[in-house]
């Protein structure tokens, strides 16, 4: 008598057509309840996961032998499906592309190469984490969920969260109101402000902005109206040196930042001007042609949530005369364009101060018929007006702010016919008066700010 009889008391049945092995009722061709050891996977044709009747095999598929993979359109690898654990050696050829899903350890003992390209061809929506390298400022970037970041190359460590005052126009000493003198303060804490460094020549009108590592001040009177633009290190202190130029020469301009790109706009000489110029923050090198704003602002302020930028507020030359105009103009840092219409402040002046963190920009004093002390704050992200957010601790003109993702803080600025050394900071995602901070080291207006930690600081 046989001693298998397929179908009776065995471990393998033929109902019809249908194979079952473990089953006495099999379900399809080949119907198998339980594990399945191959052992040379790789040459039989390929890796996949196995039916049974409850659905896909959830165990793993173990490959210990050399396999090669390659770039054809066929091959033993040419679908993979559920876990697959390679114990061998894998080597993947030229030309070839392997995609996974997650990969939770991964360790490289010679070297690798992360995506790369220029801004323009960044994904819009990747997943947070994704990293890659800019080939426009050769760096590493990664997105963080809303905005693409730079990869920091040095740690900050104290220094970070430093605001800066460049310049300026005082009276402590007679016969030296225009000053080189930088002071800094920590945003973070209270306290009078310590001093930076100086820039190479005194000046007074110019303009502030920053990556987290460089600080920019360009243009101003000194007192001739130039071009010139400089720099200093945040974390280090120090003298500034030699950057470049701007595409024209003014004064009263206002600038903003990304973590990479420096816009100035606006500005005076010999007329109001309108035109916007940009520069690569971690480069040197002379601005290029950016745009034009819809208005010529003289003094506007500037900040940005790193890939919105609003130039707000300033005078604007109309006739029979000169207007303190409200109005606001928003532009795309990472795309090359004019100013479009964003909304209007509560009021209109020029000579007021600001800054911002990645969702509101702060907008505070100046002068229109008189010194103003209120503080405007509007969203960044979305069009709209100005919205009342408090008072200063005094009324004053030709302020600077620098901010914090916390804090803006307010410094210097005229009460007619007096300057002051006041510096005044509010919380930014709250509302109400300014409290005080310290004290400047000069009673001085007219001077530039950035910090290594404000709003614009997240994107492009």
């Amino acid at each position: 008598m046989p001693s298998i009889r397929i179908g009776l008391s065995t471990d393998f049945n033929l109902v019809g057509e249908q194979v079952g092995i473990g089953t006495t009722n099999p379900a399809a061709r080949l119907d198998v309840a339980g594990q399945i050891l191959a052992d040379n996977t790789a040459g039989s044709g390929g890796v996949s996961t196995f039916r049974e009747y409850q659905g896909f095999h959830q165990t793993q598929s173990n490959i210990a032998n050399n396999v090669l993979i390659d770039n054809g359109s066929s091959g033993p690898f040419s679908s993979l499906s559920g876990e697959i654990r390679i114990t061998g050696e894998t080597t993947v050829s030229s030309g070839s592309t392997v995609e996974v899903g997650k990969t939770k350890t991964l360790t490289v003992t010679d070297k690798f190469a992360v995506p790369f390209g220029d801004t323009n061809s960044r994904d819009n929506t990747p997943e947070a984490g994704t990293t890659r390298f800019n080939q426009d400022f050769g760096t590493l970037e990664f997105f963080d969920g809303v905005n693409w970041k730079t990869v920091n190359s040095y740690a900050r460590g104290g220094a970070a969260g430093r605001g800066v005052f460049a310049g300026g126009y005082d009276f402590t000493n007679p016969g030296q109101s225009v000053r080189k003198n930088i002071d800094y303060v920590q945003i973070a804490t209270l306290g009078n402000a310590l001093n930076f460094g100086d820039l190479l020549e005194p000046k007074r009108l110019s303009s502030g902005c920053s990556s987290s590592t460089r600080g920019l001040n360009s243009g101003g009177i000194t007192p001739s109206t130039i071009d010139v633009i400089e720099y200093v290190t945040i974390a280090a202190g120090g003298n500034s040196i030699d950057f470049g130029n701007l595409t024209v020469a003014r004064y009263a301009v206002s600038a903003l930042s990304s973590s990479t790109r420096g816009i100035n706009g606006g500005g005076y000489q010999p007329s109001y001007k309108n035109e916007l110029d940009y520069v690569e923050i971690a480069t040197i090198g002379h601005a290029l042609d950016f745009g034009d704003l819809s208005d010529s602002p003289y003094a506007p302020v500037g900040f940005s949530n790193g890939t919105r930028g609003i130039f707000a507020g300033g005078e604007v030359a109309l006739s029979p005369g000169n207007i303190k105009t409200s109005s606001m103009d928003s532009i795309t840092i990472s795309s090359k364009g004019n100013g479009v219409k964003f909304g209007d402040l509560t009021y209109g002046v020029y000579g007021a101060g600001g800054g911002s963190n990645s969702v509101r920009g702060i907008y505070a004093g100046g002068h229109n018929n008189g010194d103003k002390d209120e503080i405007n704050f509007v969203t960044i992200a979305s069009d709209g007006n100005g919205v009342d957010f408090g008072n200063l601790t005094i009324a004053r003109r030709s302020v600077s702010g620098s901010s914090s993702q916390t804090r803006t803080v307010i410094a210097g600025g005229n009460i007619s016919p007096a300057k002051v050394n006041t510096l005044d900071y509010v919380t930014i995602a709250s509302s109400g008066n300014a409290f005080d901070f310290g004290d400047l080291s000069r009673l001085i207006e007219q001077q530039s700010a950035f910090s290594d930690s404000h709003g614009g600081l997240g994107g492009f």
